[in-house]
């Protein structure tokens, strides 16, 4: 299972592939690239447990010229399956050491800069969270945000799965990160634009077609609003909502480039097509 066919090395992008499911862990076992250098954006959401991430990571790894990954919320959970006891900051770090052992490139390491087609880009994976900025209408605080979300039942897993320790709160780890983030952007070399890789977009807009509008709670910060104009991003490449799609904000292109759960790929297409073509630009 390959993206679209182009000539020459291709940046692509897939994310949550959420290789618990048997039918998303056998279009994982399909992927391959086109060219031997094609570089692979992950943007999150693997799976849950530490050994599927290690073999969806590895398996992508020694098909992929180089991987960049980021981790989306379901990574950072810890289940009750799951032999790795490690919660919040210290299960991350466990991933990005799992990562560097694969040659996979995560937030903690230096940006690659792509100089294939549509370049040279700095690709930049951030890991930001979320802190409940992105409010129902009608709910000016956190707490009558979240006091909706649970009359209504729509309450992420987050709230029971994913631990902040060692930060008090998620909205705390969120700003923690925010504000590590900022000091790499800044330090990357600003005559060379970006691709911003988050899991959760980095704007509102993406959220305003949910369902289920009291679950933007979980989607992102406001604090990144204008982050695709301030570094100079090309375009910016997120998941999350599993609605794949392409919109504008700024003139800069956001893709949402989710695989999604079976039942969810499976309405829209019998034959899904998880990879997205970032650079060169054009149709996926």
């Amino acid at each position: 299972m390959t993206a679209q066919r182009s000539s020459g090395a291709q940046l692509l992008a897939v994310s949550d592939l959420h290789v618990a499911y048997p039918d998303n862990r056998q279009i994982v076992e399909e992927l391959r690239p086109e060219s031997d250098e094609d570089w692979l954006i992950v943007a999150g959401d693997v799976g849950e447990l530490v050994a599927d991430i290690e073999w969806a990571l590895r398996t992508l790894a020694e098909r992929f010229a180089t991987v960049v990954w980021t981790p989306g919320n379901h990574e950072l959970w810890t289940p009750k399956q799951d032999p790795v006891r490690l919660r919040g900051d210290h299960r991350y770090r466990h991933l990005v050491e799992l990562c560097r052992r694969l040659n996979v490139l995560t937030p903690e390491d230096p940006y690659p800069v792509w100089r294939g087609a549509g370049g040279p880009v700095t690709i930049a994976p951030l890991f930001l969270l979320y802190d409940y900025t992105f409010r129902p209408p009608g709910t000016s605080t956190k707490q009558a945000a979240l006091a909706r979300a649970y009359e209504t039942g729509v309450v992420c897993t987050d709230e029971f799965q994913l631990h902040p320790d060692p930060y008090p709160s998620r909205d705390e780890w969120c700003h923690a990160r925010l504000a590590e983030t900022e000091r790499l952007l800044a330090a990357r070399d600003p005559d060379i634009p970006t691709i911003l890789v988050s899991h959760f977009p980095l704007i509102r807009e993406p959220t305003r077609i949910l369902r289920h509008p009291e679950f933007a709670l979980w989607c992102g910060t406001e604090r990144t609003a204008d982050w695709h104009v301030r570094f100079n991003a090309v375009a910016a490449v997120y998941g999350h909502l599993h609605i794949p799609r392409t919109i504008w904000a700024d003139g800069v292109r956001f893709e949402e480039v989710s695989l999604g759960y079976p039942r969810e790929w499976r309405m829209r297409s019998e034959a899904p097509r998880p990879l997205h073509r970032i650079l060169p630009a054009g149709e996926n």
